[in-house]
This record gives structure tokens, sequence and C-alpha cells, in this order.
């Protein structure tokens, strides 16, 4: 008899059997992996085959001089010759790269702090908040290419509203001036890419926790101070967030810029030398494809940067 049993027959007392701890089974029935495989599998195949297909492509024969006409034994390996001739021999590259850094520091500083003041006061449970938050976000909603469409008609010399509201019918062609028409259009992207700043650093707020701006209230701080010192740090995973999205969103812009004058006469982007060189009327596919590699690195920088981010932030949790 072992002591435990002893221990129960002295004092009169029993216990409950043991009960075997029954292992509940993980394996996925048959049918359950044919979902789960025809899910990620069908999504996984269609981005590598729409998405890291091309890219690779791109990078092969951005080190090729090809018309895209004949078969792949009429292309001809020269190196690294496309890159040197981007950078200095192609007078269209560095105004197109100036106008994309316009466009990048643009939207960094007016959407991104226009869309975090409208974040902070629907956060404040205003009335019609709901109201408000629909309409700041419905032109997220619309493409790139209506929202061109719309500008160009508010922007209409005779008729524009634009014109309309400032006095100046007919005097000011804000699409055609090419010292002015870039920020016209970057007025326009502007409109669209601020809603969708304000719902991501909604969702930042909504996840506060209330108990921070209690206890800095308690400390004597004003609404400022709490905004700056308690809000805004918590915010930090966010604001990479924003940053890494406006900084893609700025780089791959074309959309806008090809309705309204198809990036000319200052309009001028790297996506649209991309688009000029690969399938315009001189169909350079290696000069094409070299620079949408440099676009592409300077992308990669980006979002690694965030995904450094990211990791450090889970490691650290």
């Amino acid at each position: 008899m072992t002591l435990a049993e002893q221990l129960d027959a002295g004092t009169g007392t029993t216990r409950p059997p043991r009960r075997r701890a029954r292992r509940k089974s993980t394996a996925l029935s048959l049918p359950d992996r044919i979902v789960l495989l025809l899910m990620v599998g069908i999504p996984a195949v269609v981005h590598i085959a729409l998405v890291w297909v091309p890219t690779i492509g791109s990078i092969v024969l951005s080190f090729s001089e090809w018309d895209g006409i004949g078969g792949l034994s009429d292309i001809k390996w020269i190196g690294t010759k496309n890159y040197v001739d981007v950078f200095t021999a192609y007078p269209r590259f560095w105004p197109a790269v100036a106008h994309n850094l316009i466009w990048l520091v643009f939207l960094i500083v007016i959407p991104t702090a226009f869309g975090l003041l409208m974040a902070v006061l629907l956060d404040r449970k205003m009335r019609f908040s709901s109201i408000y938050q629909s309409i700041l976000y419905l032109p997220v909603v619309l493409s790139l290419a209506l929202v061109g469409f719309i500008w160009q008609l508010m922007y209409e010399p005779d008729k524009g509203l634009v014109n309309n509201l400032i006095g100046q019918v007919g005097h000011i062609n804000w699409l055609g001036d090419s010292s002015i028409n870039l920020y016209a259009v970057l007025v326009a992207a502007a409109w669209r890419h601020t809603g969708y700043v304000m719902l991501l650093f909604l969702a930042g707020l909504k996840a506060l926790d209330p108990a921070l701006k209690e206890a800095a209230s308690l400390d004597g701080a004003n609404s400022w101070q709490t905004f700056w010192r308690v809000t805004f740090p918590v915010l930090k995973p966010i604001n990479i967030i924003v940053l890494v999205v406006t900084v893609i969103e700025a780089l791959r812009a074309y959309d806008i810029v090809f309705i309204i004058n198809r990036g000319r006469n200052g309009l001028e982007l790297l996506s649209i030398l991309i688009t000029d060189n690969i399938i315009g009327e001189s169909s350079r596919i290696g000069y094409g494809s070299a620079i949408a590699v440099v676009l592409l690195v300077i992308s990669l920088g980006f979002i690694i940067t965030y995904l450094v981010q990211v990791f450090r932030k889970e490691e650290r949790s």
C-alpha cells in the first residue's frame, strides 16, 4: 500500500480516480487540408505570377537591350550600360526624381498633419462624428484616375470651381502651367490621401488606454502636453505605418498625372518614365526596366526599415 493509500485509509476518505488527460487531436482532416491548401496556395501562386515573376524579369532585362518585338534570342546583353545612361545621359530622369521627392515631402507634411488633426478631433466623441468620418474617408474609395477627372473639372480655367471661388476666371491655367501644375495635382492627391491617414491615426487613438490620459490629467498636464508627451509617443507604430504607406503612395504615383496630361509639362515622374520607355513609341524595355529597378530599390529601402521596426517590437514584447 502506498503512502497516499495509507493516509486515505486512516482518514476514511476516498480519492476520486485519476483521469487520464486526453490529448485533443490537432490533426486536420483531409477536406480541411484541401481547403487550407486552396486558400493559401491560390493567392500565393497568383502573387508570385503577377508580382515576383515580373519583378525578377525586370531585373534581368535591365541588363539588356531589347525592343520587345523579336524573340528571346534577339535580346542583347549590355551589362550595366542602361544604369549608366539613366544616371548620366537621360535628361528626364533627374527632374522626375525631383518631382517624386517633392511629391513625397508634400504628402508627408500636408495630408499627414491634417489627417492627424482630424483624427484627434473625431476621437473626442463629438456629435455626428461618424458622418464626418464618412465624408473625409469618401475620397479614399475613389481611384486616382477618377480623382484626376474630378479635379480637372475643378481646375478648368473658365468654368472650374477653383477659379470661380478666387475670382480669377480664365486667368489661371492650373494644369497647363508647368510651374504650378505639379502643386495643383498634389492638392488633388492630398485630398484623397488625407482620409486614409486619418483612418490609421483614428484606429491608433481608439486603441489608446484611457488611463494614460487620466494619469496625465491628474499630474496637471493640459490637452497640448497630454498629446505630445503621452498620446503621440504611443502612436509611434502608427506613425511608422503612415510613413511607409505615404512613401509607397508617393513613389508609385502614376494614374492621376497620366490622366491629366500623360505626365508631361512639369508632371514627369519615375513611373511615367518607366511606361514611356517600355510601352511607348521607343519601346526600350531594358532602359525602362533599369528605371523600374531604381524605383524598386528606393521603395525597398523604406519597406525594409518598416519591417525592421516591426520585428524589433515583437522581440521586445
